[in-house]
């Protein structure tokens, strides 16, 4: 299974005082030496985190393929196809939101999707979607002609941390009133749509990845499923690396991996 690491949030703490430090480009060749498999970037519209000279001498300098988060955004999506990233991948975007919520809608969108696919094929770049573990979603990637789709675990994620710590408890009205018996249930229901979907989309011949919200404590089970090959992970890895190092924080995220991974194959 291949480790993605999200950096976007290395260009978020450099935004926050708006210098040049700690620079996201500097970070390639420390995930490398911490066995990533891929280097993760979100490229907003607004440039909130990365930025394109971000983007420029990533590409350049990477010796870990790429892949590029991006909205359905015409103008973003042109620069985008000139630089060819080894991947781009479609998510849903809004300004105002903190971080990506949902999955992208496909079956709603689905034309424009299938032009810029197209688009993206004629370049050799993968396509991949970011949608969620619903079966509506994955057959319309399918039909979209994705190579690629990465399944959304957000939900699965806030369940496990409501059930194991009181976080979402305290701050999400959704699960305050719940009973530790309702809330696993729920994400054991969250659990299944997440197999259910990779089995689904892998039978359709397209590779399966998870993402968002995952971390060093809710991997396990994700990564027992068989039919997902890749974990694209942001926020936990870097924000370990705050006290243990990038490097080591890398490391320790890929050894979970394996451990498990091979467990599975055992």
């Amino acid at each position: 299974m291949r480790l993605g690491v999200n950096i976007d949030h290395i260009a978020t703490l450099r935004e926050a005082r708006k210098i040049n430090e700690p620079d996201p480009v500097v970070a390639v060749q420390i995930l490398k030496e911490g066995g990533a498999d891929q280097v993760t970037i979100h490229w907003r519209e607004d440039e909130r985190h990365i930025h394109r000279r971000d983007l420029e001498l990533i590409l350049s300098l990477s010796f870990l393929p790429v892949n590029v988060e991006c909205g359905l955004n015409s103008a973003v999506l042109e620069k985008l196809l000139k630089l060819k990233p080894h991947r781009i991948t479609l998510v849903p975007e809004r300004r105002e939101e903190v971080t990506t919520e949902g999955g992208l809608d496909v079956v709603g969108r689905i034309e424009l999707v299938k032009e810029w696919i197209g688009r993206m094929g004629e370049m050799e770049i993968e396509t991949s979607l970011f949608i969620e573990p619903n079966r509506e979603q994955i057959l319309a990637a399918r039909e979209a002609g994705a190579d690629f789709v990465e399944l959304h675990t957000g939900k699965y994620a806030n369940l496990h941390l409501a059930l194991e710590t009181n976080l979402n408890r305290t701050h999400n009205r959704l699960f305050e009133k719940l009973s530790r018996k309702e809330l696993k249930k729920m994400m054991e229901e969250e659990l299944q749509l997440i197999e259910d979907g990779a089995i689904l989309a892998f039978s359709l011949g397209m590779k399966v990845g998870a993402g968002h919200g995952l971390n060093y404590q809710n991997i396990k089970p994700i990564v027992q499923i068989p039919e997902i090959e890749e974990l694209n992970i942001g926020h936990s890895i870097i924000a370990n690396s705050v006290f243990i190092g990038l490097e080591r924080a890398v490391r320790l995220m890929k050894e979970i991996i394996e451990r498990v991974d091979k467990k599975n194959r055992d």
